[in-house]
């Protein structure tokens, strides 16, 4: 039973102590009272430091917001490129910082729009691109010199960089001023999403080969967003969300290394993703743990000796697990408050979702209040005035500590089991998360975790107009895709192709060849099934 979708419970009675009014939404033990007591033995030096400086506990910046707020992220992405184009140009002249792109479902898979499996599904929740024709349409009129660029997609990422990268070309933009973020974290898919499709070994050759391109060719650009924020979706709790992203960076860095990379050139190209859920401390003190943790293992194990390498850059969304459809405007609230805690726990980018999302894509009116939350944060309540404005609070160090405690002993299960690969192929994970998730509704069943709107103060509430996408979407996407094959040049497009599945059975890097294919106007789908003829295929895990 999810929250969006859960039934009235007015006829349930609350159960046993579990259902008391003090009980705590973390599964982290917390006090009624914290004083000086709890922080017996605390060194302020050793575990907080200064902000700006190692071990980053309270922040990146010795200066915080004072002298220039967080990249403020909106995602958009729905209907076609053109579509999107006008989304993205709505927001920019809104105040938006920074532009976020979410992909459709066929986009996400690798899946042409004119795809059979394609049905259904073309623009839903996304744009919808399979070529570079899309993207050229995606950011005309958007100098990319000035913009930076978030990508949230994965199987395909090497080929979504490539087709910016060409339009970058197109534009006269030399790589190297481009700024923006790919999210290509393939351990979370195995892990928590399932949009995956080869196996891992050869998955992660593409994120390393990608990572490894980036580092000297597009030196401003973040190649990968280790994600957790998937992870806490799928049903995961702090402590989970925290210790399986963090030991998926420290597969990636490792394997990197083992590479020959040496570990301050690519450290400072790794940037990481969070939820920010309900629990307004917790979430503060994970992020602040997070850090912490990050720059043990850069410094202390793999010998970073660059203050950079040891830094954790991290993007925050609100958590759009929470957003309800049953008095949807109480979801404005929610993310209010999660943004505040975003905020607070020192952020570098923050999407806030919009009110309506349990119900469809976001309109318009939808996606501005979302961005004014975050403008009235930073103009208005002061929360930039200083740097890590809750340090020192006694329950605050106290549960940072017990994050960074109980992550760092779930990331020694990880290793102990031979790593992030071998756990996934065990079902580690989805256990691990499915039991969580478990527990989460167990409690909402019996309130003994409330949901205002779902479970306790129940009421109609009046839902907010919706977008709809229409079917005309998907029948001109499809049009576009197959004029696209008939007026190109084909036979360059095969010998591109070709050249691609052949070095694939190699050990060059991949991104040069995929970027031909991409600037031959080989659709997405083409790309991503060469690579299936050499990679194959990978099983949907149960678990």
């Amino acid at each position: 039973m999810n929250p969006v979708t859960a039934k009235p419970a007015a006829d349930r009675k609350p159960e046993g102590s579990d259902a008391t009014p003090g009980a705590t939404l973390s599964e982290i033990p917390v006090k009624l009272e914290y004083g000086a007591a709890d922080l017996s033995g605390f060194d302020p030096a050793g575990r907080l430091g200064e902000p700006g400086h190692y071990p980053f506990t309270r922040g990146l910046k010795a200066s915080g917001y004072r002298t220039q707020p967080w990249t403020m992220r909106q995602f958009a992405g729905h209907k076609s490129a053109k579509d999107t184009n006008e989304r993205f140009k709505y927001l920019l002249a809104h105040g938006e910082t920074g532009l976020s792109t979410a992909f459709d479902l066929p986009t996400l898979m690798g899946v042409d729009a004119d795809d059979p499996r394609a049905e259904g599904e073309v623009g839903r929740e996304g744009v919808a691109v399979s070529s570079l024709a899309d993207f050229e349409e995606l950011f005309s009129g958007i100098d990319l010199a000035k913009v930076s660029t978030s990508m949230t997609i994965n199987l395909p990422a090497p080929v979504m960089l490539a087709m910016y990268l060409a339009v970058a070309d197109r534009q006269k933009v030399p790589w190297k001023r481009l700024r923006g973020t790919l999210q290509l974290d393939i351990l979370k898919e195995y892990i928590a999403q399932n949009e995956y499709l080869f196996p891992p070994e050869p998955s992660m050759r593409l994120v390393l080969d990608t990572i490894e391109f980036c580092v000297s060719q597009v030196p401003r650009w973040y190649p990968i967003s280790i994600s957790g924020y998937h992870i806490r979706e799928a049903g995961a709790n702090a402590v989970q969300e925290l210790a399986f992203t963090l030991a998926d960076g420290v597969d990636y860095v490792e394997r990197l290394a083992a590479r020959g990379l040496d570990v301050d050139d690519f450290a400072p190209h790794l940037s990481f993703f969070f939820d920010v859920h309900n629990h307004f401390f917790e979430e503060i003190a994970k992020l602040r743990a997070g850090r912490r943790i990050w720059a043990r293992f850069m410094k202390e194990t793999m010998g970073a000796k660059r203050e950079i390498s040891w830094m954790l850059p991290m993007h925050c969304q609100t958590a759009g697990v929470t957003l309800v459809a049953q008095q949807p405007l109480n979801n404005l609230v929610r993310v209010a408050y999660q943004a505040l805690a975003a905020v607070a726990g020192g952020t570098q980018s923050l999407h806030t979702n919009s009110f309506d999302e349990a119900l469809a894509l976001p309109t318009d009116s939808a996606v501005m209040l979302a961005l004014r939350t975050q403008q009235l944060l930073a103009s208005e309540t002061g929360i930039a005035d200083t740097v890590d404005p809750f340090g020192g609070s006694y329950y605050l160090e106290s549960l940072t500590d017990e994050v960074d405690r109980q992550t760092t002993a779930l990331m020694t299960r990880i290793k102990e089991m031979g790593g992030v690969v071998p756990a996934i192929e065990r079902g580690f994970f989805h256990r691990e998360i499915a039991d969580t998730a478990y527990r989460t509704e167990v409690d909402i069943a019996s309130r003994r975790r409330k949901i205002v709107g779902v479970n306790v103060m129940q009421g109609q509430g009046k839902l907010p107009p919706i977008l709809k996408i229409h079917d005309t979407v998907e029948q001109n996407q499809v049009a576009a895709v197959k004029r696209l094959r008939a007026t190109r040049d084909n036979a360059a497009v095969e010998g591109a192709l070709k050249r691609l599945s052949d070095e694939a059975k190699g050990p060059a890097n991949l991104l040069p060849p995929i970027l031909e294919c991409v600037k031959a106007y080989a659709t997405l789908g083409e790309i991503v099934e060469s690579l299936k003829g050499v990679f194959g295929e990978y099983p949907v895990l149960q678990s």
